[in-house]
């Protein structure tokens, strides 16, 4: 087995920065192909029509039958491509956890989809949304080989999941890991991101080959020091968060740290958050 990623870049969710490196204020997405003799499995689609469109040409490339395809977890820009892969792969799977089923249904309701995600993307969502299947078991096969699903818990989302295959020893990580990226923190709490850094360092145990981030600088290898970088990064937001007043000072002292990380978009959405008060 081997695996192939594939990147699309769009623009942030948050755009109304104070400042910042106008050069960064994007983000990329990722879906990463499990590739055997015949058949593979993808994990993760993209957000819009023409990112999935390009991301069923990828897929064809490799001339296998793409058996099932596994969301991580549910937000929509990793599952609103599933109705198109179905279409375009007769008889593929759309799999997922239970939890993350139910965390799809709210995203891909009219009223998040007609809020949220319509606004930021006019015109790009597709007109229809399908849901993975709840799967019973905790792993996938592909060509009798076992790809282990590890439930992670709350990480930048509730019931967050991430695929282990063995053999190459590869992590598809989903949201749970980013790779010279700022988080997607607005969801968590400090207790969540405690939690979210100490499962980094477990997922360090399994001393994998290569950890693909669902969110990632392009330039930037698949290598697996991104676990304990990510397990850093919520630490320093948190000691930081503990040691200014306003967003925009947690803002800066977190940019100041991290002056080339890709999307600070993704930063101001997390220092606004954690700001609020009840």
């Amino acid at each position: 087995m081997r695996y192939a990623v594939h990147h699309v870049r769009r623009p942030s969710l948050t755009r109304d920065l104070p400042y910042g490196p106008e050069d960064l204020l994007w983000v990329t997405n990722t879906a990463t192909l499990l590739i055997g003799e015949q058949d593979a499995v993808l994990v993760d689609t993209f957000l819009t029509v023409e990112q999935n469109q390009q991301l069923i040409d990828w897929v064809r490339s490799f001339g296998r039958r793409l058996t099932a395809v596994y969301v991580t977890h549910g937000h929509g820009d990793h599952l609103f491509g599933l109705s198109q892969l179905a279409e375009a792969f007769p008889g593929v799977r759309a799999v997922a956890t239970e939890a993350t089923t139910a965390a799809a249904r709210v995203q891909t309701g009219t009223e998040m989809v007609s809020t949220f995600w319509q606004p930021l993307f006019p015109g790009q969502i597709p007109d229809h949304l399908t849901l993975p299947e709840p799967l019973d078991e905790d792993h996938l096969e592909l060509e009798g080989q076992r790809l282990e699903i590890i439930e992670t818990g709350f990480t930048d989302t509730a019931a967050s999941t991430v695929v282990w295959a063995p053999d190459p020893r590869v992590i598809v990580g989903g949201d749970v890991v980013y790779n010279d990226t700022h988080p997607f923190l607005a969801e968590s709490t400090a207790p969540t991101r405690r939690e979210w850094a100490a499962t980094l360092d477990r997922l360090v145990e399994l001393e994998p080959a290569a950890v693909v981030a669902g969110h990632k600088n392009p330039d930037r290898p698949d290598d697996p020091r991104i676990l304990a970088e990510t397990a850093a990064y919520l630490r320093e937001f948190d000691m930081l968060d503990a040691r200014t007043t306003t967003a925009e000072e947690l803002y800066r002292e977190m940019l100041h740290r991290h002056p080339r990380r890709v999307n600070p978009g993704s930063l101001w959405g997390a220092a606004k958050r954690a700001k609020q008060r009840p």
